[in-house]
């Protein structure tokens, strides 16, 4: 098994420290650096910034927004990080959810598993260099009955074939991203229920393109932070949890509630849900359970972050993506070191 990192939004005061985060993992080793975006920094601009000042780690969109960019914007901006990275670059991609998606960028939030599907074949025939034509629901390439015609894309990326992703939740859109794509992005990943949420969707979808889990990447995102008080360092991430499942999204749309409701916490969902939406983040803070928060994330000493990642790597966990927290640089890089010695503890390096 792996390790990444996830730097998570750029612009929120901490750039300085998350480029030297960045800088960090890419001398111990970490396969892959990932940055996100939802409506305040891009990851493109982010990943191009980190890739010019690495020289070994890859560098990975977690996630570009469909609903942001045309498809074959998105195959010019892959096909450029990987030409500029030395070819380091992973596409990840997600449709967002429906306030973001109609909020920001004006695009309904309809019909996102045939949207997906269209979204990544036109991205991987854009980048095959081969002159682009589609006919589909949602996109139609060249337009009918105007000047437009088949063009290729003139950037020659570094590799043949750029390693795509996508943020899947659900077990409809995991079982899609096991059949269309080369690895899937997992939030608020038990490793304990990580076959029955994540793992055996994503098997039936490479069946059903016939493939087996072999050479899939299966990436889990966990917060880490080490210490002593495995109460305390819990603690530091109920905003965080209760920000995704009671906030994140609307009251019938919001993924991570419904993941946290299949991971067997009904009650507890319905309760954070309730108090965010009625504005009481503090009481939909307290709300979620210790035992959801630390399944979720690697939390305490070396040793017992190891056996964490034990169960991941056994629950077939294949890239354990980190988000080393702490309130100080030193904090954070303190984190991503014990990554390193946990995995090597764990006999997984």
């Amino acid at each position: 098994m792996q390790l990444g990192i996830n730097l998570g939004y750029w612009g929120a005061g901490m750039d300085a420290d998350n480029l030297a985060v960045a800088k960090e993992a890419d001398k111990l080793g970490y396969a892959v650096c990932w940055a996100a975006e939802a409506y305040g920094s891009d990851a493109a601009t982010v990943l191009s910034w980190v890739a010019a000042q690495t020289e070994r780690i890859d560098i990975g969109s977690a996630i570009f927004q469909i609903p942001a960019r045309q498809p074959a914007m998105t195959a010019m901006t892959a096909a450029t990080l990987d030409s500029l990275s030395g070819g380091r670059f992973r596409l990840g991609l997600g449709v967002s959810g429906p306030q973001v998606s109609e909020g920001w960028y004006g695009v309904k939030f309809d019909k996102p598993l045939a949207r997906t599907r269209e979204y990544v074949e036109i991205v991987r025939k854009a980048m095959t260099r081969e002159r682009l034509s589609y006919e589909g629901e949602h996109w139609t390439l060249p337009l009918p009955d105007g000047p437009g015609k088949p063009l290729k894309l003139t950037v020659h990326p570094e590799r043949e074939h750029i390693p795509l992703y996508v943020a899947a939740i659900g077990p409809k859109n995991l079982e899609q991203t096991g059949e269309i794509a080369d690895g899937a992005l997992l939030i608020f990943p038990a490793a304990e229920h990580l076959e029955e949420t994540a793992i055996r969707h994503l098997r039936a979808g490479r069946e059903k393109a016939g493939k087996t889990m072999d050479g899939f990447d299966v990436v889990p995102t966990v917060p880490l932070a080490v210490g002593d008080d495995i109460n305390g360092l819990a603690d530091m991430f109920r905003p965080y949890t209760a920000l995704y499942v009671g906030g994140m999204g609307s009251r019938k749309q919001n993924f991570y509630n419904q993941l946290a409701q299949r991971m067997g916490y009904e009650k507890e969902a319905a309760e954070i849900q309730d108090k965010y939406l009625a504005g009481d983040k503090a009481g939909a803070a307290a709300a979620v359970p210790h035992e959801l928060i630390d399944s979720t994330t690697l939390l305490g000493s070396v040793d017992r972050i190891a056996e964490r990642m034990q169960a991941y790597a056994a629950a077939g966990a294949t890239t354990l993506t980190l988000a080393p927290a702490g309130f100080t640089l030193e904090e954070r890089i303190t984190a991503l070191r014990a990554g390193t010695q946990a995995l090597e503890r764990a006999g997984l390096a």
